[in-house]
């Protein structure tokens, strides 16, 4: 298999796709995954034809984001599709309310794992994050999937400041408790948001929680190809900490490209000036070899957002 690095030495190792902007609930600090607003959405065929080229550039995981996902009446067929190409690692990342229904279709269709965003335990907490009063099927949500083997189920918790930062501990106990791990995501601003007001009201820092998780964890493992993520193992349960992006040894260790629910490449999460549309060529017939050099172009175009010019 081919091994593709861009510029900088950096292997393109994950290939994440936004396959719809529509959403049932709305987030408080959702950037949409630095995605632009669009009402297009690529078809299953079209995903697997895109994931083909993928997977003969040297693409090994894959993950499916949104808006939300499961929305999409076709989610089996689109990882039934991707299954097929034998990729290493399929995963999904979802606030989980559809995962009651379709937890065990999509294990089935050969889905390896998922993450669920989940910010909270608490139903008036909840409704504040995500307009919406869903939070018992999201649960119920998060443990089938435990049940019928997408694991490991990862939660996504964005910490914010006078919101949800008191609650990591109680997080921490409930992800121990049915197999989860846990994953502290630190509030970020995105060069795409119109307004970074709340970003900048919400912000919660990180470091004084991590010197504490340092001082109790019995084990630490730092993800080298994961942006240097720490890893912390308590207590027979898993803390992972992603912060801040606005740093060079997040981008330098940068392997992920994504693509957008209307088809194009987007090299950077926090640019949209450079994108490169590969739909387009795909469907008007483009031979696979055309959609394979479209790919190298936007891995080209790939540049650390913030770079150490020391």
């Amino acid at each position: 298999m081919k091994k593709v690095e861009d510029r900088f030495n950096r292997p393109i190792i994950s290939l994440r796709l936004s396959i719809t902007n529509r959403c049932n609930i709305n987030c408080l600090y959702c950037h949409h995954d630095g995605m632009m607003p669009s009402n297009e959405e690529m078809t299953p065929d079209e995903i697997y034809k895109i994931l083909n080229v993928a997977k003969n550039i040297g693409v090994k995981k894959i993950r499916f984001s949104g808006g939300e996902p499961l929305i999409r009446k076709d989610i089996v067929e689109i990882i039934e599709k991707t299954s097929s190409l034998d990729f290493k690692d399929i995963s999904i990342t979802t606030n989980g309310i559809f995962l009651k229904k379709y937890a065990e279709k999509l294990f089935n269709a050969g889905l390896n794992r998922i993450n669920v965003s989940f910010d909270t335990l608490n139903p008036k907490t909840y409704e504040k994050i995500t307009s919406k009063d869903y939070l018992k099927e999201a649960k119920e949500g998060i443990l089938k999937a435990v049940d019928v083997g997408l694991n490991p189920v990862k939660i996504n918790m964005v910490l914010m400041k006078g919101i949800n930062e008191n609650e990591v501990m109680d997080m921490f106990n409930f992800s121990k408790k049915n197999g989860l791990i846990l994953q502290l995501i630190e509030l970020m601003k995105s060069e795409n948001c119109d307004d970074n007001s709340f970003s900048e009201e919400y912000h919660f820092n990180m470091g004084p929680l991590e010197k504490d998780l340092e001082r109790i964890a019995t084990s630490i493992k730092t993800r080298k190809f994961m942006q240097n993520r720490k890893k912390y193992f308590i207590d027979n349960g898993e803390i992972e900490v992603i912060r801040p992006m606005d740093n060079t040894k997040f981008c330098e260790n940068c392997t992920r490209l994504r693509i957008t629910p209307e088809g194009k490449i987007k090299p950077c999460l926090l640019r949209n000036d450079n994108l490169i549309d590969l739909v387009g060529p795909l469907r008007k017939g483009f031979s696979k070899k055309k959609l394979e050099e479209i790919f190298l172009k936007g891995i080209n175009n790939r540049e650390p957002f913030y770079m150490d010019n020391t």
